[in-house]
């Protein structure tokens, strides 16, 4: 889970590594670490909003793809059983 430290330490990191003296190995290090966690972070939560779209044309037609009622039927999502 990606913190509101683990966002303020990505943002000190960064205003370092802009400065003449430049980020450690250990520091370049753990900015990559912090990184990854925070592009996990978002993509889980792109992830589960796509997951939860349920699409409807003008009619009012369920016309979400197959693909996606099928992973909204293991989580149990709108209704699909």
């Amino acid at each position: 889970m990606i913190t509101d430290e683990k966002i303020a330490r990505i943002n000190e990191l960064a205003k370092i590594a802009k400065t003449e003296k430049g980020l450690t190995k250990e520091e370049k290090e753990e900015q990559a670490v912090l990184r990854c966690e925070y592009i996990d972070a978002i993509k889980g939560n792109v992830r589960h909003h796509i997951e939860g779209i349920k699409v409807v044309d003008e009619e009012g037609n369920d016309i979400t793809p197959e693909k996606l009622k099928e992973i909204q039927k293991e989580k149990g999502l709108h209704g699909r059983k």
